[in-house]
């Protein structure tokens, strides 16, 4: 499996889970205001700090976006690009993003797919508030009780990335839903399979993701050979297949550091985490004998 060296000491824990309570909602974000602040108002208006979202739809102008990068130095082993500034209308077809805090702030993580106004086919991470919307984006959210992510230094990396922590922000509703991040060179998969097996679920779906992967390989064979990547889960779930073990299987859309669009299922078992990935996982069964509480 591929791999990535970064610049600091690998952390022990390679995958962070904090237990959660979660609440749906289908919501319009209106034109007007930043992605940030209109994000940040829906979390308001439900009384958390943390959520993960799907976008679909709508319109930016000014939009602001960083793509995938190599490093120009040493200090870090990937990067992201200078700024893209497209002029005019752009238009998302979709995004995934996690919301949490950057100390006392709310602050998110974006990747998306959109055109710009001349129809191209882009990609990349939104810069968040620097992206006004201009026509309104319809957001699919899943909000957190009981845990929030949170930009936390990571030596590893010598990035600051989004990682979950417990609150007092309420109960979690016992339903035994999760916030997860997961860390370089990890199969973003195979962590699926694994924290869903430690907690004895059968199965489940995943909400939101966020994140980057070593390039990719699909399912179908084939492959993104340029290493560093911007990421989102389309659609994702982890179910029981024939051999009755558990099999995560996740839709992405990406855009690589030349500027290449991919979508796909991930192969299980080949595709490591770049830098991190976080989602929230909500369960839909648990194995026979196990409990919950």
């Amino acid at each position: 499996m591929r791999h990535i060296e970064h610049p600091g000491p690998e952390h022990a824990q390679r995958r962070l889970a904090v237990d959660c309570g979660l609440v749906h909602a289908r919501v319009a974000l209106a034109s007007g205001a930043t992605l940030i602040d209109a994000l940040a108002a829906m979390l308001d208006r439900f009384g958390v700090s943390s959520a993960v979202a799907t976008l679909h739809g709508g319109g930016f102008d000014p939009f602001v976006y960083y793509m995938p990068a190599l490093s120009p130095t040493p200090a870090h082993a990937v990067y992201f690009s200078g700024r893209h500034e497209p002029k005019g209308l752009v238009r998302l077809e979709s995004a995934g993003v996690t919301i949490g805090r950057r100390g006392h702030q709310p602050w998110l993580h974006c990747h998306g797919i959109w055109r710009d106004a001349a129809g191209l086919r882009l990609g990349g991470h939104v810069v968040p508030n620097e992206a006004l919307i201009a026509e309104p984006v319809e957001a699919s959210m899943w909000f957190l009780k009981g845990a929030a992510f949170e930009v936390t230094p990571s030596p590893e990396t010598a990035f600051s990335l989004f990682e979950p922590k417990a609150t007092g922000e309420g109960a979690t509703d016992g339903k035994g839903a999760f916030a997860l991040a997961i860390r370089a060179n990890e199969d973003l998969c195979t962590a699926l399979e694994q924290e869903c097996r430690a907690r004895g679920i059968a199965s489940a779906q995943v909400r939101g993701g966020v994140g980057s992967l070593i390039g990719a390989r699909f399912d179908d064979g084939r492959m993104v050979e340029p290493f560093v990547t911007e990421v989102f889960i389309r659609e994702g779930k982890v179910g029981t297949n024939a051999a009755n073990a558990l099999e995560a299987q996740i839709d992405v859309a990406l855009v690589d550091h030349l500027g290449g669009l991919s979508e796909g299922r991930l192969q299980r078992g080949d595709n490591p985490v770049l830098v991190t990935f976080e989602l929230v996982v909500e369960p839909t069964s648990f194995t026979p004998t196990w409990n919950t509480k």
